[in-house]
């Protein structure tokens, strides 16, 4: 069963997060880190998103 739509409003706050199975690790390297930003960089533009602020962690 997927999940519910999310609600969206403009000028709403998201918290988004994403872990790893098993708090493995997602970012196997610095360039997974890297091309993980260039798509976050890619997306906010496409989607006309702003991030505020943001956190790589391992897991």
């Amino acid at each position: 069963m997927g999940r519910p739509l999310r609600i969206e409003h403009p000028g709403v706050f998201y918290h988004v997060t994403a872990r790893g199975n098993e708090q493995r690790k997602i970012y196997k390297s610095i360039t997974d880190r890297e091309r993980f930003l260039d798509y976050l960089v890619s997306a906010t533009k496409r989607y006309g998103a702003v991030i505020h602020i943001w956190c790589l962690m391992t897991n």
